[in-house]
């Protein structure tokens, strides 16, 4: 399988749907992405909390999980990195350990805010930034891992200010620049004036409606479109429904007739009960179990 280095250092747009947890990354898998993207933002949310509450040990556990039933790369949403310049070593020390083919890490105050869902942005100074790129970089021993150099100061501090920063991240190192923007006017100056490869944001519809096709952007220099939300809010939708349903002692239109026994035997496929129990019958049958 190719690295997902390997894979930006081509000519095409790489889109990594959300993967909150094995199963999802499998259906990303089954459906035929070549990465899956850790979002901070929807993990927050399935755990009831903000990304803001999570830790470095959330993720990786969560990452090596994945990494079990799944070869294909996994984009770290790191956030701010869980610390100082200093405390990068072990961030990087433990992605690299969990097999996480990339990390994005963003020039936000830490601790994180809660603010920043609401589109306030609490931001470092960029020199501060740099420094932690710096020692990300420092502490990398796997030539493969990708290192995102993130900002969202357009949001606050106009595309100006996001395009400055984004050029100091890459000279400190950067190995791929994310400047958080979804407007296609934006995102064209973005392709510019910045130096590929590019991160973006898939649009929250995907492609198919969207201004801009995804030969265009990799034109521009995009090579990966992180789709961060889309897979969680179809998730938590067909979950709500299913429960308001079930309570009203009515049938799910979602699943219709039968559904529930038919997506759930497509789960096992996803699993690989069959292969599963194929082993058990080869070994455990044999020595009279």
């Amino acid at each position: 399988m190719s690295t997902l280095k390997d894979m930006i250092a081509g000519n095409e747009l790489v889109v990594a749907p959300c993967a909150l947890n094995p199963m999802m990354a499998r259906l990303a898998e089954d459906a035929g992405f070549k990465a899956v993207y850790l979002s901070g933002g929807s993990l927050g949310w399935l755990k009831c909390v903000t990304e803001a509450n999570l830790s470095l040990t959330d993720m990786v556990e969560l990452g090596v999980d994945i990494r079990g039933s799944t070869r294909i790369p996994i984009v770290l949403d790191a956030g701010g990195g869980w610390g100082e310049p200093v405390h990068l070593h072990r961030t990087i020390a433990m992605v690299e350990v969990a097999g996480f083919a990339a990390i994005e890490i963003e020039d936000q105050y830490l601790p994180r805010r809660v603010q920043h869902h609401i589109g306030e942005e609490n931001l470092i100074p960029p020199e501060a930034m740099v420094l932690k790129i710096k020692e990300a970089v420092a502490a990398r021993t796997d030539p493969n891992l990708i290192i995102i150099g993130r900002t969202n100061a357009q949001r606050s501090h106009g595309l100006d200010e996001a395009l400055r920063r984004g050029e100091m991240y890459k000279r400190a190192g950067s190995d791929m620049l994310f400047i958080h923007s979804r407007k296609p006017e934006e995102l064209r100056r973005i392709g510019e004036r910045l130096p590929g490869p590019l991160m973006m944001f898939a649009p929250e519809d995907g492609f198919g409606t969207f201004e801009m096709t995804k030969e265009e952007l990799a034109s521009l220099g995009f090579r990966l479109a992180a789709s961060s939300g889309t897979a969680f809010a179809a998730m938590y939708k067909a979950i709500r429904q299913s429960y308001e349903y079930l309570a009203r002692s009515e049938l799910d239109p979602f699943l219709g007739a039968g559904g529930a026994v038919k997506e759930m035997k497509r789960a096992h496929q996803t699993t690989g009960l069959a292969r599963l129990l194929e082993i058990e019958k080869r070994t455990t049958d044999r020595v009279g179990i």
